[in-house]
């Protein structure tokens, strides 16, 4: 028996209702969906309406007659799925309508509390994050958040971080200091002319065997030193000079001693040779800074003359540097304002 007209209306329809579900699921327009929906329910009213008046019984007075009475309990049932199918989709469609403008409004209240409004882009589109710019914040004329890294003093070149602490305090706090005690120069003199057989580091640690062995560096002291025993197996002078240079550091001090009859001073006898006024020299780089200048030339030479030793331009030179004679802290050295401040005192 062939299939009656009604039930092919009701596949029809039932066809295009999964096609139509079946596309929405695939990124399809909500508003096609219902309008196809719509359409159906209505083929299904007229052919129920149809069925139930007089005239629908006469005009179809065919075998499928028979049938009219399950036909119309089965057409009725397929509409009213249908409504309800319609009136699911509503629903849908009101509730993602409201989830999506409650969820752009609270993006735009989250991006305006910010303070930044942020272009929103449709479902399924890609942005790119960009990494934002480090920005700093001030407020009060500060820094909300701490610089990186500390803040460290900047010396001269020779001076690094792995340098001996004895070496970077001699820097710090002596280095180019001007000196204007009789004492404190002989040591510093003697000191310099270690320079020959040590550096600085090894003479500053041993800084103390050196003044008690040199009982402070007083020449009246020094001058009664017995030489035998000064440099004599086992001593403690033995470790820290040669020979030769022991026997210089107590001929040295008894000339400082006829410079203070002359002078009044050593110091008056150093310090003039500059005038009183210490030399700045305004070095940028440590290549600069030499070895020795004509002035300590002229220096190391009256020395000699008067009967000093191991006391050569270049030791001269070193003496007149860490005497504060010559300022050659590098101008970028935190030290260089600080020992013309300290030589501006004394003039």
């Amino acid at each position: 028996m062939s299939s009656s007209p009604r039930v092919q209306s009701m596949n029809v329809a039932e066809a295009e209702t999964r096609s139509t579900i079946g596309t929405a699921a695939k990124k399809a327009s909500p508003f096609i969906t219902h309008k196809a929906v719509s359409k159906s329910l209505r083929k299904l009213e007229r052919s129920s309406s149809g069925l139930t008046g007089s005239d629908e019984k006469t005009s179809y007075a065919t075998p499928t007659e028979t049938l009219s009475s399950s036909s119309h309990k089965h057409t009725l049932n397929a509409a009213s799925i249908l409504r309800r199918h319609e009136q699911n989709l509503n629903s849908n469609l009101s509730l993602n309508a409201s989830f999506s403008s409650d969820a752009s409004m609270d993006s735009f209240h989250s991006r305006a509390s910010t303070g930044r409004l942020i272009r929103s882009y449709s479902v399924g589109s890609r942005s790119k994050s960009y990494p934002s710019k480090p920005r700093s914040v001030v407020s009060e004329g500060a820094l909300d958040s701490p610089p990186s890294g500390s803040e460290t003093k900047k010396r001269c070149a020779w001076v690094t971080p792995n340098s001996d602490p004895c070496y970077i305090v001699f820097h710090d706090e002596e280095w180019g200091v001007p000196v204007h005690d009789d004492k404190r120069l002989f040591e510093i003199l003697v000191l310099s002319g270690a320079l020959a057989e040590h550096t600085w580091p090894m003479i500053l640690s041993k800084r103390q065997t050196f003044r008690e062995v040199f009982a402070d560096f007083d020449p009246n002291a020094i001058v009664k030193i017995n030489e035998k025993k000064l440099i004599g197996p086992g001593s403690p002078a033995s470790t820290l000079l040669s020979d030769l240079k022991l026997r210089a550091v107590i001929e040295n001090a008894r000339q400082i001693l006829k410079v203070i009859d002359e002078y009044g001073s050593f110091d008056k006898y150093i310090w003039s040779f500059v005038k009183n006024k210490g030399i700045v020299s305004k070095f940028r780089y440590q290549r600069q800074v030499p070895a020795k200048t004509p002035k300590a030339e002229v220096i190391s030479k009256d020395l000699v003359r008067r009967g000093f030793r191991s006391v050569g331009p270049t030791v001269v030179y070193s003496f007149m540097q860490a005497a504060g004679i010559t300022n050659d802290h590098l101008t970028s050295c935190f030290r260089f304002h600080h020992c013309i401040f300290e030589q501006e005192r004394y003039v």
